[in-house]
């Protein structure tokens, strides 16, 4: 008995051609080509809303190839097109290039156009830096986009996939990826709702009304006088670090730096007021007026978010500050009428993840349905929830003086398993090595200046100062490596938690379809064509997320983000005993306590 061949595509990749025009080109399992349709620029969305609503080949949605997502995904949103599945050929190219898992490396190597992932490894004492999510740190090289390009380097990352140690958990790793791709590329286009008087009024409240242009507020100007009367200076600069440094010596204070923490350890009386003003200066600069009239209208907030601009997976950004909103702004963000924002936060996530991926079994009883600090407490571990959490995050940093350092050997005897994985990694890094996180992306090498400092240690005439370099550059390589791999596999587990809700809220019902309702649950008209009628996704941070929905669905979106969390821990843990429990709350503006 034979059956006929199943016509639907395994892949569509999209790809420019001349002028305006695009080809769509389906490819079957094997890679070989099915069709191709050759179709004006603006029939594209179109013809994907056709296919995302089964009307395509074979009655399913396909998987889309798209040689990088923030090109292809927004014009098809504008249009009111979301598509369910991608490939993103940029961002499985920066994973498949360096992951361990990849036996036959060397064609994806050499297509160097396609390299637009994050940054290369740390020079010597900048290993740190790596973990910083800042402004400005997102990849923005261009790829290419026309189709064959598109369909070679397609075909690239198959076979790279293909020869894989273990090509399951790859996949998942790539399927993972795309979908944060996706999800990023929503976010922006819906934005998050944003209640400019709100933020104005707390402006106002902390700084003084708006100045006229490239004048300072009332309150700030206030403040800095405080500080230019306690110091006894009354032409002090605040606003230059080599000048502020001066006054401050003239003054008696004797620091580094204008560090807070630095400041902190004086006891002058103008100590108090410039730390007044420098958060003052820092909500001006970075949230401040200038801020709002750039990056919020009609009422939403939209951010460029960039999944994987950290090399251990997490997020950046690239505009906005998505990721360094002040908890002070927290009441801007508020939900349109008729609607909530169900905000949503992982309780303690690396630590949980550290506990699945090794396999400590005591870890994951200490933060079995609790607070896992807490739970070291209660186990006899630690004194104080406080202990617990500077033990910990010492473990997963690397500390070894201080407070941090005294705890960390009471975590080594009582979660062996867990400690054995994070001092592995961290002796694989001082060595030179490489480590890869549970789903196999991997640590970049050492650069050449840290390679430098270990040859010109052993050199038979090297001195006492060029073994300390080199010593103190491996360990900072090592503490790298020792948090890459708990840091990139708790962001491996907030992608698939992002992915599944995702899918969940998608299936949630549409509110009303009449554009001029008012009641609860109308339209969300400023989240746009796609999202104005439903659930989604408008911010995420790491290890939270918040939820836009109508009132009548926030329940439903809130359980979906309770599934979601439980789902995307079996995905990669199996049934390993760990629960990721969530901090969630349903209210009109994400507040945080």
């Amino acid at each position: 008995m034979s059956t006929a061949p199943d016509p639907s595509p395994a892949a569509c990749v999209l790809g420019r051609i001349e002028g305006t025009r695009v080809a769509v080109v389906d490819l079957d399992r094997a890679g070989s080509v099915l069709h191709r349709i050759d179709l004006a620029e603006a029939a594209l969305p179109e013809f994907v809303r056709a296919r995302e609503s089964g009307r395509g080949q074979g009655g399913n949605p396909p998987r889309w190839v798209l040689s990088d997502t923030p090109k292809w995904y927004p014009p098809l949103l504008a249009a009111g097109v979301r598509i369910e599945r991608c490939h993103d050929l940029r961002l499985a190219h920066a994973i498949l290039m360096r992951s361990q898992l990849v036996t036959e490396p060397e064609d994806i190597r050499a297509a160097k156009e396609w390299e637009a992932g994050p940054a290369s490894a740390p020079e010597p004492d900048a290993a740190v830096a790596l973990f910083e999510v800042t402004e400005g740190r997102g990849h923005i090289k261009q790829v290419p986009h026309d189709i064959d390009s598109a369909l070679a380097e397609f075909a690239r990352q198959a076979a790279a996939q293909g020869s894989a140690s273990d090509p399951g958990r790859l996949r998942l790793l790539l399927a993972a990826e795309s979908a944060g791709g996706l999800v990023a590329a929503e976010m922006q286009a819906a934005g998050v709702p944003w209640d400019v008087d709100e933020h104005d009024r707390i402006l106002t409240e902390i700084l003084g009304s708006r100045p006229h242009r490239d004048s300072k507020p009332a309150k700030m100007l206030a403040v800095a006088e405080e500080v230019r009367t306690a110091l006894g200076d009354p032409r002090a600069n605040l606003d230059s670090h080599v000048r502020l440094l001066a006054a401050l010596r003239n003054a008696g204070i004797n620091v580094a730096s204008t560090s807070k923490w630095e400041l902190e350890t004086s006891e002058h009386p103008a100590i108090e007021p410039l730390l007044r003003y420098k958060k003052q200066a820092r909500l001006l600069s970075a949230n401040g007026w200038h801020w709002l009239d750039e990056w919020v209208s009609g009422g939403r907030y939209r951010p460029v978010y960039v999944p994987g601009g950290v090399v251990t997976g997490r997020w950046a950004a690239s505009g906005g500050g998505a990721l360094q909103i002040p908890r002070q702004l927290r009441p801007a963000l508020r939900a349109d009428q008729g609607w909530r924002l169900i905000s949503a936060d992982v309780a303690q996530l690396e630590p949980r993840a550290l506990a699945a991926m090794s396999g400590d079994r005591a870890m994951a009883e200490a933060g079995r349905g609790r607070d896992l600090y807490s739970g070291l407490v209660d186990e006899g571990i630690v004194a104080t929830r406080q202990e617990a959490k500077i033990a910990v995050l010492g473990a997963m940093y690397g500390s070894t003086t201080g407070e941090a350092g005294a705890l960390v050997p009471r975590l080594r005897s009582s979660f062996p398993a867990a400690m054995h994985l994070v001092d592995t990694a961290a002796e694989v890094g001082a060595a030179g090595g490489v480590v890869s996180t549970w789903l196999g992306r991997t640590s970049p090498v050492p650069g050449e200046g840290w390679t430098r400092l270990q040859k010109a240690a052993n050199q038979f005439d090297a001195t006492p100062a060029d073994e300390n370099r080199a010593r103190r550059a491996a360990g900072d390589q090592g503490r790298f490596t020792r948090n890459f791999v708990v840091q990139g596999t708790a962001a491996e587990w907030a992608l698939a938690w992002l992915a599944d809700l995702r899918l969940r809220l998608a299936g949630l019902p549409a509110v009303d379809e009449d554009p001029g309702a008012t009641s609860a649950g109308g339209p969300g008209i400023g989240s746009g064509p796609v999202f104005s009628r439903r659930a989604h996704l408008v911010f995420f941070l790491h290890d939270e997320v918040i939820v836009h929905a109508p009132a009548e669905h926030a329940e439903a979106a809130a359980q979906a983000i309770r599934e979601a969390a439980a789902a995307a821990g079996r995905l990669l843990f199996g049934d390993a005993p760990v629960d990721f429990p969530l901090d969630l709350a349903i209210s009109e503006r994400a507040v945080k306590d």
